[in-house]
């Protein structure tokens, strides 16, 4: 190893040698650091950290996963990633050895973030980021348990926060942006499909087809650094046909027809997810409709589902493009009839159909056919 200053400012470069997880030695040149002691300490902490070994940091392991997700799932998801780390999870355990993390640290620190006023949702999707780091080593590095698992959950799922409108309170949203066509049209298509906000920006007018009453979903936009990106749907599921209602098709023909000149390849409502939620503001303090979310139109989409039509968690699942049936029983468990209830019901209509039978003969048994 070689340690030495450079430049005018004083600062300190290293220099070594180490093995990567293959075995094979490469050299590593780092420069930057104030003292000589924070050099020699980041060569010593990155050569455990190729090594693979669990001896080194948690910040250091979080580095390992990062690079590893990043080739693995969409710019975004690794954004909001990096952005719970860095400021709910990193600052209390950056510098502690991942393998010494005990359930009795993560009790510690959900009791100290569950003090910052956040939403249950919130506290779960902080807790979830956690278990996957946890998970991540045990399954590729050979952590012995999750301390996660054993601190247990810390928040709770939206399904007791969420909030829907019903037809009536969406119709009257509706006509407070009546008097923008691409806003009313989105809004439209949003509360009828339950579509995502980036599969629905990232439609074209190709996606359309009226006459089979269908839109294609096979894609989704999302808005990175001023740019838009179109990615695959989050999942396979998330490709799929949804069919349309005979008047939503009508609405996005006249809308088509207004928006003159559309080719089959522009995008059908070309704005930003942005844009879409300043007109939601505008348009629930125009109506006086309680608040909600851009993306809770979708969930409203599924309340209708569930308690208008009927509709079972299959077809839920399938319209929505869950991956899995579970996640649309999780997400939607308040929504659903009693099942236990009705399945009582059905029984005691069979009781009450054997008993109706019944037309009062002895039943003889033969004893040679018991």
């Amino acid at each position: 190893m070689k340690v030495q200053r450079y430049g005018d400012d004083g600062k300190w470069e290293v220099f070594f040698y180490y093995k990567d997880y293959t075995g094979k030695r490469k050299q590593k040149h780092k420069r930057g650091f104030r003292t000589k002691k924070e050099a020699i300490a980041w060569s010593e902490e990155f050569k455990v950290q190729q090594a693979q070994n669990l001896d080194m940091t948690f910040g250091s392991f979080v580095d390992l996963y990062l690079e590893d997700m990043g080739k693995r799932i969409r710019e975004n998801t690794l954004r909001s990633k990096k952005y719970i780390l860095d400021l709910k999870i990193l600052p209390y355990f950056k510098k502690r050895k991942i393998a010494e993390i005990t359930a009795a640290d993560i009790r510690m620190w959900q009791n100290d973030i569950s003090k910052n006023g956040y939403s249950q949702t919130y506290l779960k999707t902080i807790n979830n980021q956690l278990a996957a780091i946890f998970n991540y080593a045990v399954r590729y590095y050979n952590l012995r348990g999750n301390p996660c698992s054993q601190a247990g959950p810390m928040g709770k799922s939206n399904a007791d926060e969420m909030e829907v409108w019903s037809i009536e309170e969406f119709n009257l949203f509706l006509e407070a942006v009546e008097n923008k066509p691409l806003s009313y049209y989105a809004f439209l298509t949003l509360f009828w499909t339950g579509l995502r906000v980036g599969e629905l920006l990232a439609l074209t007018v190709a996606d359309f087809n009226a006459g089979a009453r269908t839109l294609n979903i096979s894609k989704s936009l999302q808005r990175i650094d001023g740019k838009d990106i179109i990615n695959p749907p989050k999942t396979e599921k998330g490709k799929r046909v949804v069919a349309l209602s005979e008047n939503l098709v009508l609405h996005l023909q006249e809308y088509i027809e207004k928006m003159y000149g559309m080719k089959d390849k522009d995008r059908l409502f070309p704005v930003t997810k942005s844009y879409l939620e300043h007109e939601m503001a505008r348009g629930i303090k125009e109506s006086g409709v309680k608040k909600i979310r851009l993306h809770d139109l979708r969930h409203s989409h599924a309340s209708v589902l569930i308690s208008r039509l009927g509709a079972q968690p299959k077809l839920v699942a399938d319209r929505l493009g869950h991956e899995k049936i579970q996640t649309t029983l999780d997400t939607y468990s308040h929504l659903f009839p009693n099942q236990n209830m009705e399945l009582a019901d059905m029984l005691d209509d069979l009781d009450s159909g054997s008993s109706n039978d019944d037309d009062g003969e002895e039943d003889t048994e033969d004893a040679g056919n018991t």
